[in-house]
């Protein structure tokens, strides 16, 4: 992972606070996990050698384009997401280590700020959208999506990677000291979910082999 990449916290909490007001403005309800998957998908890219991390991947051109035919089906209803999806780029990563091409194909030119990943300004950043991001969650009570199970909360495995990676899979780990108490929170919260959910399907496949043995 390269120096300046950007932490998942502050995407998380940026991506969720601002889907939520969008979804509020626009009187539509927000799938909290899918929220969470957009806010961070554009750094897949990290998982691929062969394209530039904060490339083609962080376009929001390229990201509005592959939301047309997801606004004609869905309409407003899309609109959080599409938010969470571009403020990954056109936020977090723009004034927190630059260096992205936002307007790719339509150009190669990069943009963003010089301010350092790990500089004490985005460690405040990050500590301040969590902080934030946590008070909603739960002036909101959503939560509690993460303690009931629900089959779009499967879909944090992706953010949790996200969240592992750097964590335990790289070394030296890139996270700061001082970012690994909302790192954790994250990753328990998610970990919770996702047992939550596996636990209640296996109740579920249980009583219908409990039922099956029963009918025949």
């Amino acid at each position: 992972m390269e120096g300046n990449a950007s932490f998942a916290v502050g995407h998380f909490a940026l991506g969720y606070i601002l889907a939520k007001l969008t979804g509020y403005a626009f009187n539509t309800r927000v799938n909290i996990p899918l929220v969470l998957v957009m806010s961070v998908i554009p750094d897949i890219d990290l998982v691929f050698h062969f394209v530039r991390h904060r490339g083609p991947f962080h376009s929001i051109v390229l990201a509005t384009a592959f939301f047309v035919p997801v606004f004609f089906m869905w309409r407003k209803a899309s609109l959080p997401y599409l938010v969470a999806l571009l403020q990954h780029s056109l936020l977090g990563d723009f004034f927190i280590g630059g260096k992205t091409q936002l307007l790719w194909p339509l150009t190669p030119e990069i943009y963003g700020t010089d301010i350092s990943i790990t500089s004490p300004i985005s460690i405040t950043l990050e500590w301040l959208l969590f902080i934030t991001a946590t008070l909603v969650m739960l002036k909101t009570r959503d939560v509690r999506t993460f303690f009931r199970p629900n089959n779009s909360n499967l879909i944090l495995v992706i953010p949790m990677l996200a969240l592992l990676v750097p964590m335990f899979l790289l070394s030296p780990s890139p996270i700061p000291v001082a970012l690994m108490p909302p790192h954790v929170v994250y990753l328990a919260l998610f970990a919770i979910s996702l047992m939550v959910d596996l636990s209640k399907r296996r109740l579920n496949l249980n009583s219908l082999r409990g039922l099956h043995k029963k009918v025949y």
